[in-house]
């Protein structure tokens, strides 16, 4: 496939510099909605699992036009489909990146063999462990960090209706000792299984809580770490020698923030099941088969893509808020973070050649209602317009129906008074009891003014089982390659992790030395201060 034009060197992009100055920029949604009784129809999509509101977003049929039109100028399916074809998507390293085929049913993705090989041996081991009369192990801890923490995270909590309870899941990436400590304070070596992730068996922080989680193991009365410690990696060799001796491998085409699917997901699986994790997978699989088959003008991750980049590059919107309205989905603003930011947070586009618009957004969030009591006033009343994507599950997996028809409540009024606001006429008009008594009116009405027109998504899941959690993600997943290939960058290395990790290592030693040799004044001073 020869190389395909970098968004703004097409005629759609000219285009939508047309209509952002012809009024893009002064769109109101207030407005839209009472011009269009079938706005909200319109710009509504299906796709498995997941239904997308996009009515609420700074977007007119004209617009929406305009960036399919970029898509087609960028060849986004011819994109896509060499993606999934397995043709090296990861350029500077010469990689394809084939994470749907962990996904896809027997005989059906890529490397189907190897892949259903791994996953049967995995999962046969799961039951093994899941049988806690038989394994006797009642607490699992993953020892990981980015891909190979954030990915089991965030899905184990979000399936917490699913998890085997008489197992208890522990999660440890910081190389801060303050987080192995207090996990490592409630355990019995005894009825401890330790997960150590790492595909190369030499990350810095997980091989250093590894060896933490050795020695308390050793030092607490544990026997055999053939019994007690697992790996997900691909360097058996190192797993071995550090006293692992099973092991569950992965490819070089499994990029770290895509992994949870693989072994990775050990701990997953572990929590709600071969059958479940199977249900995970094919929910991913179903927005896999989405992304690849569906028209662009209803192709959910593509649409979303295209709207970021409406956002990022012709609105200016330097962030999104993610607020999911379910507490079992608390982590998944983290993980969303890795997913996005480390794909896209980059600078050159595919030729290195330096770039002259914006790329990723800042993702950030909380779990709603919380976020409503932290960051929403910012929302509703700050400088910035942030879009906000609301995350709403219709049906909840406890009894207490009267505390979810309040969530879903909130969910629905915090986007629709984003996007309706209030007029100082309205504030002026109404009794605010908590208002001092000497305050004039007028002032009182512009501190209690709301500029509204603030756009927001709203995604809908029926439930959040491991299905729809598997589709929800993969949507996430293919909406970030649509935006990085608009952008004709690479979303599948990242560079900038290893400048620090680099320089890092130099340091070590020297906290110990107190060598400051060709440091800056500030490291040295700060080595200084720290050795004491």
């Amino acid at each position: 496939m020869t190389a395909a034009p970098r968004c703004d060197r097409t005629p759609a992009w000219a285009r939508l510099r047309e209509l952002h100055a012809g009024g893009g920029d002064r769109f109101d949604l207030r407005d839209a909605f009472a011009a269009d009784a079938h706005r909200f129809a319109d710009f509504s999509y299906e796709a498995p699992e997941v239904f997308a509101d996009l009515s609420k977003n700074l977007i007119d049929r004209a617009t929406r036009d305009a960036l399919l039109a970029l898509a087609r100028d960028c060849r986004i399916e011819e994109r896509r489909d060499a993606l999934l074809a397995g043709t090296p998507a990861n350029a500077t390293e010469g990689r394809s990146v084939l994470h749907t085929a962990l996904r896809a049913p027997p005989g059906h993705g890529a490397h189907s063999a190897e892949v259903h090989g791994v996953l049967e041996r995995m999962l046969g081991f799961v039951e093994r462990i899941r049988d806690t009369a038989r394994s006797g192990i009642r607490d699992i801890v993953n020892i990981g960090i980015g891909g190979s923490d954030l990915g089991p995270q965030m899905a184990v909590p979000a399936l917490d209706a699913f998890v085997q309870h008489d197992l208890r899941f522990h999660f440890v990436s910081n190389v801060d000792g303050h987080d192995i400590a207090p996990v490592l304070r409630d355990l019995d070596p005894r009825t401890t299984l330790f997960i150590i992730a790492s595909k190369t068996f030499t990350t810095q922080e997980t091989m250093a809580n590894a060896t933490v989680a050795r020695e308390w193991f050793l030092a607490n009365g544990g026997g055999d770490t053939r019994r007690h410690f697992v790996a997900t990696t691909t360097n058996v060799d190192a797993a071995a020698a550090f006293g692992i001796e099973t092991t569950f491998g992965f490819w070089d085409w499994v990029g770290g923030r895509y992994s949870l699917w693989s072994a990775i997901g050990l701990p997953i699986a572990l929590a709600i099941g071969a059958a479940h994790f199977r249900d995970l997978l094919a929910g991913a699989h179903a927005m896999d088969r989405h992304f690849a088959e569906a028209p662009l003008e209803s192709n959910l991750p593509i649409l979303l893509g295209l709207l970021d980049v409406w956002y990022r590059n012709f609105l200016g919107f330097t962030s999104r808020s993610v607020a999911p309205y379910h507490q079992g989905l608390r982590r998944l603003p983290a993980y969303l973070q890795q997913l996005e930011m480390e794909s896209n947070g980059k600078r050159v586009d595919l030729d290195g050649e330096p770039l002259p618009f914006a790329t990723s957004p800042v993702v950030w969030g909380e779990p709603g209602t919380n976020g409503q009591h932290a960051y929403f006033q910012m929302l509703h009343q700050g400088t910035d317009v942030i879009p906000v994507e609301f995350i709403l599950v219709r049906e909840p997996t406890h009894p207490y129906r009267d505390l979810h028809a309040k969530l879903l409540a909130n969910g629905l009024a915090q986007a629709q008074a984003l996007m309706l606001g209030k007029s100082t006429a309205q504030a002026r008009s109404e009794r605010a009891p908590t208002a001092a008594a000497t305050i004039d009116p007028d002032v009182l009405a512009r501190h209690r003014t709301f500029t509204g027109n603030r756009p927001s998504t709203t995604l809908l899941l029926e439930r959040l089982t491991p299905r729809a959690l598997g589709a929800l993600i993969a949507m996430y997943e293919h909406r970030v390659y649509t935006s990085g290939a608009l952008w004709a960058i690479n979303s599948f290395d990242q560079w900038g992790v290893e400048l620090g990790k680099a320089l890092c290592n130099d340091l070590l030693p020297r906290l110990d030395s107190g060598d400051t040799d060709g440091l800056d004044a500030s490291t040295a001073g700060l080595l200084q201060r720290l050795r004491g």
